[in-house]
């Protein structure tokens, strides 16, 4: 009867239980696919796969946050939404900033590396995507985390294709552009997630 009362029930529990566990895990995936992609962007000299990386760097962040709030209140996940936003925002800085860089010099990177980086950067995103649908239309913690993650499988796909399109033209336009519609993409994201934040913060 104090359980009933005081604490969450059976139910919550597990649901809780199972939004940590699926967090532990795409926490995990992303340091190491952050770990990937900056090693293969040196090597082959992409800005798409550093955009990736870097994406995934703020990600590993955010299911770090997301995970010390399963289980607490509303503005708890609302700050740690806002959190998310912002590493959002710093992540396409830095995607600004190298292709500020790689205007200038646009040269085609390594086709190889860039390739197999792409793939599995794109095969991890999507297993991290498949482990977080379950929660997408649950709370603004889970929410915002299912919504980083299908942003990874957007840029993996983007990556991938841009992969293609280097092989195709041998230029380093290709990857610039994807680039530039990356950074559009996390600006997007992050002012989205600012506002559904900044609505759950007004409710509470």
């Amino acid at each position: 009867m104090g359980k009933a009362c005081c604490g969450p029930g059976p139910d919550v529990e597990r649901l809780q239980a199972e939004q940590r566990r699926a967090l532990k895990i795409v926490l995990a995936i992303n340091a190491s696919t952050f770990a990937m992609m900056l090693v293969a962007s040196l090597a082959s000299g992409s800005v798409s796969l550093l955009s990736g990386g870097l994406d995934n760097l703020g990600d590993a962040l955010t299911y770090g946050a997301s995970l010390a709030v399963v289980g607490r209140p509303a503005p708890w996940k609302a700050r740690v939404s806002l959190l998310k936003a912002a590493l959002i925002l710093a992540a396409a800085m830095g995607v600004a900033v190298q292709l500020a860089i790689r205007i200038g010099e646009p040269s085609a990177p390594a086709l190889d590396t860039m390739s197999v980086a792409a793939v599995l950067n794109l095969a991890a995103n999507v297993y991290c995507l498949r482990l977080l649908t379950p929660f997408r239309h649950g709370d603004i913690n889970m929410a915002s985390s299912w919504e980083c993650s299908r942003n990874d499988v957007m840029e993996g796909v983007a990556v991938l294709l841009t992969a293609g399109a280097v092989w195709l033209t041998g230029s380093g336009w290709a990857d610039i552009v994807v680039a530039a519609a990356l950074l559009v993409l996390f600006l997007r994201s992050a002012m989205r997630v600012t506002r559904d934040a900044w609505a759950e913060l007004r409710r509470a």
